[in-house]
């Protein structure tokens, strides 16, 4: 990101913390994050798949950063985002 703005690192990382409250790698965690919790999974072991789609390559570490950001596991947010009645733990 710095690059494509013609900036030093540096100088990029304390521009985007004086814009926002978090560094740039924090936001570009949370957006490829954001993003799998709307992806719909088609199958129950779509989970890897999605992790892929977003930008991990390893499917564990997409699901612990998924845990820290959402409070619960992306299995369970899918199950309950497809049941009215139910939804994610809150953190």
């Amino acid at each position: 990101m710095a690059r494509l703005s013609g900036m030093s690192v540096s100088a990029f990382h304390r521009a985007f913390q004086a814009a926002t409250p978090i560094s740039p790698i924090r936001f570009r965690t949370e957006i490829r994050l954001q993003e799998a919790r709307l992806m719909p999974a088609t199958r129950p072991g779509d989970v890897t798949a999605v992790g892929r789609r977003v930008g991990y390559d390893n499917s564990s570490q997409c699901n612990r950063e998924y845990r820290r950001l959402f409070g619960a596991p992306r299995a369970v947010t899918r199950t309950a985002s497809a049941r009215p009645d139910r939804a994610p733990a809150a953190t």
